[in-house]
């Protein structure tokens, strides 16, 4: 009943873990899965180890987190051994990467592909190093660019990650349809954002400003996949905010065929993919929906 098809790719159920929380080793991504997920992101990594940023990278703020990690990981060759670890009986496994320019994205797709079910490309970040993250992804010729020759070194299907730190969302997805992209994950984090600490009269962060996640950029997240299901024809997975089965029924009917999620980890534990599963398949069975394809983008309806 929970199973989703995504680019020919079937998941068993449609939850799975977001790029940048748990998803730095195999270890904790295998735990994941036990826990109920139909499949994990990768934490983004790139071809060569990045530190980040120094603490503090995390705050928490009404409604949600505001972080700026600064894209630390500890390089392909590294995350390649982690990837070959995961679990992937009857588990989907996907990769996320950054880059600055077309060729190091082709390169690390080159390099993971075999380990993976699938690749993201972060090109959203907001809090990224100039040149990467969001720069690419507020660009339509960047954007383009990008997705063209990661899906050209590609032998599985590639999803593009969009930033709603855009005009129009809309513009960048078919931007990236365009280039070949199979799918689109959306949204990453919301900002830049800031907190600031009164007693010092100094941002909390490090970085000064961070992405912001958590239960208050749902309602944006769900907007923008109701808005990309009407100016694209390839399948969308929502991210953003989302803590119950409910959220996940709201991002289905938006258009979304999966959801990841990321920071209701931090507040409600690895359980929170098993109880949403449970509440997702009574809801099916309460309104008689045997497939989540029956769902899929019905608000448009």
């Amino acid at each position: 009943m929970l199973k989703t098809n995504v680019c020919g790719v079937e998941f068993r159920n449609p939850l799975m873990l977001a790029a940048g929380i748990m998803g730095s080793n195999a270890s904790s991504m295998n735990w994941i899965l036990k826990s109920g997920a139909g499949g994990v992101v990768s934490k983004s990594f790139s071809l060569n180890p990045h530190p980040g940023y120094p603490n503090p990278t995390t705050v928490a703020v009404d409604g949600g987190i505001l972080n700026a990690i600064g894209l630390s990981n500890p390089g392909v060759e590294n995350f390649k051994e982690e990837l070959k670890r995961i679990d992937r009986d009857n588990n989907v496994i996907i990769a996320s990467i950054y880059g600055a320019n077309p060729s190091e994205f082709s390169q690390l797709v080159e390099e993971v592909q075999e380990h993976v079910d699938m690749i993201e490309l972060n090109i959203s970040c907001p809090h990224a190093m100039e040149g990467y993250g969001a720069s690419i992804g507020q660009d339509c010729n960047l954007s383009h660019t990008i997705v063209a020759a990661a899906k050209d070194a590609s032998e599985v299907p590639i999803i593009a990650k969009l930033t709603p730190n855009v005009t129009d969302i809309t513009e960048i997805a078919m931007t990236c349809e365009d280039a070949g992209a199979d799918c689109l994950s959306l949204i990453n984090t919301l900002g830049p954002g800031m907190k600031i600490n009164i007693d010092v009269a100094k941002p909390v962060l490090f970085h000064k400003s961070g992405g912001m996640s958590g239960r208050a950029i749902k309602p944006i997240a769900v907007s923008n996949v109701y808005s990309v299901y009407e100016a694209v024809d390839i399948p969308l997975i929502g991210v953003g905010g989302i803590y119950t089965f409910e959220d996940v029924v709201e991002f289905i009917f938006a258009g979304a065929r999966a959801v990841q999620i990321g920071t209701a980890i931090m507040d409600e534990g690895v359980e929170v993919f098993s109880k949403i599963n449970q509440g997702l398949e009574k809801f099916m069975k309460d309104k008689g929906y045997s497939s989540i394809d029956e769902m899929v983008g019905i608000a448009h309806d």
